[in-house]
């Protein structure tokens, strides 16, 4: 990653908010090890209400082309290492919403059984960046696929890095599923494959290597 940029738009502009914002992905792009170059805020009163506002943003980096995963390599026998999340992300607000808001009557501020804050502070912890652990191991090992899981959860998001027929096996119960998804499943009486197309699952990404590399890339992601 070089740089990013972000865009902000709102009705009003709120010196405070836009603030917090900026240090926001200020931090991001720390985590990224990006610079944060510039960006444009929009005050449009006639598109949005007071206190709303629309946040976008994009990031340009560089590769070699002989360096490109692109997944080609990927075979029978490979191993797929799942890095863990940081609980929902990004992804899957609308269904989080009904679930726990409509049909589950919770409230923002309650505090449930197995999680250590609050359901609205659970739901707002910032999306892991795997930036730097990815690049870390490209210094040393080959990684044929990279699979962020946003989305699309697991179904939809593996079968992009497999080439032609290839399958790729998951077990069930192999890693910790963060509580969260268990109330949010229990909330809305949603149905397990529901929850693996919407939700990360406590994986926010799954890297492909060879077998003989395996136990070296996880002590390396362990350390």
């Amino acid at each position: 990653p070089l740089f990013f940029l972000d865009y902000i738009a709102t009705g009003k502009i709120s010196v405070k908010n836009s603030v917090k914002i900026v240090e926001g992905i200020t931090k991001g792009c720390i985590e990224a090890g990006c610079a944060l170059i510039g960006g444009e805020t929009a005050e449009m009163p006639e598109f949005y209400k007071d206190g709303d506002y629309d946040l976008a943003g994009f990031c340009v980096g560089i590769v070699e082309a002989d360096k490109l995963i692109d997944c080609s390599e990927i075979s029978v026998g490979n191993k797929i290492i799942g890095l863990a999340s940081n609980g929902i992300h990004s992804n899957g607000f609308s269904l989080v919403r009904k679930a726990l808001f409509e049909d589950g009557n919770f409230n923002i501020n309650d505090k449930v059984e197995g999680l250590v804050h609050s359901i609205g502070t659970e739901l707002l912890r910032p999306t892991k960046i795997y930036v730097k652990p990815i690049l870390n191991l490209l210094k040393n090992f080959k990684i044929k696929g990279v699979v962020h899981i946003t989305g699309g959860g697991f179904i939809d998001n593996i079968p992009r890095v497999l080439p032609g027929p290839r399958r790729a096996i998951i077990t069930k119960g192999s890693w910790d599923i963060p509580p969260i998804f268990d109330i949010i499943q229990k909330a809305g009486n949603i149905d397990n494959m529901e929850m693996l197309k919407v939700f990360n699952m406590g994986i926010g990404m799954m890297i492909v290597v060879s077998e003989k590399d395996l136990d070296e890339v996880m002590e390396r992601l362990e350390g």
